[in-house]
């Protein structure tokens, strides 16, 4: 039996229960309760919850672009499901709810609003970057390189240099890699260090904290 939509309001903004049932059809009813308060919801930001239900970037789009033509920014994803972390994350959205935005790491100014740090371009050693939100890298990430996050790392290339993600204490980073064979890699207060044998043929990789402890788990192509 399939469940109506439940829209609530928080500090945070819409919290979005889809429910259960065909996706296509989640979507519709929706699209039917947004029309309802069509005025009430514009100019606002909501985050998806959907449990275990796995999503692949296209539905993530679908999601974002319906909420759009009502005014209403997605702004993050929440699930239990590898494969919506992993598309949450490539989407530039939070995998998790935060009640308050992550403090600056040290020698970071304050700001009102953290956003994503973008950067177009190797990091050679010697080089350090410090961002109180997510960092994302299009390029590689040499061996006595630093990055230091507030939140997220995405590196869409090699991870060879030093990282640490959710440097303020955020236990819900990610970091992900196409090869992720960091020198040292941190998540919030938690260590871990690539074997020293590396791997012939890398695969994209998303390091996360699962039991205490820091996992790697593949970054598949969704």
């Amino acid at each position: 039996m399939e469940q109506d939509v439940l829209i609530k309001g928080t500090r945070e903004g819409l919290l979005i229960e889809l429910g259960e049932g065909p996706w296509e059809r989640r979507l519709e009813a929706l699209d039917q309760r947004l029309q309802k308060g069509a005025t009430f919801f514009r100019g606002g930001r909501a985050a998806l919850i959907v449990g275990d239900r796995p999503l692949g970037l296209d539905q993530i789009q679908q999601v974002r672009d319906l909420l759009a033509r009502y005014e209403v920014d997605l702004w993050a994803v929440v699930g239990t499901a590898d494969a919506t972390i992993l598309a949450t994350v490539r989407a530039g959205l939070s995998p998790h709810l935060t009640s308050r935005p992550a403090p600056a790491p040290a020698n970071v100014p304050p700001s009102e609003t953290v956003g994503g740090l973008v950067l177009m371009r190797t990091l050679r050693s010697g080089q350090r970057v410090e961002h109180p939100g997510d960092v994302v890298v299009i390029g590689d990430v040499h061996a006595g390189a630093e990055i230091i996050a507030g939140r997220h790392v995405v590196v869409w290339g090699r991870l060879h240099g030093v990282v640490h993600a959710g440097a303020a204490g955020d236990e819900n980073a990610v970091v992900c890699a196409l090869d992720l064979s960091p020198t040292q890699l941190r998540i919030a207060d938690r260590i871990a260090r690539s074997p020293e044998e590396r791997r012939r043929r890398p695969v994209p990789e998303m390091a996360r904290i699962r039991e205490g402890q820091i996992e790697a788990i593949p970054w598949h192509k969704q």
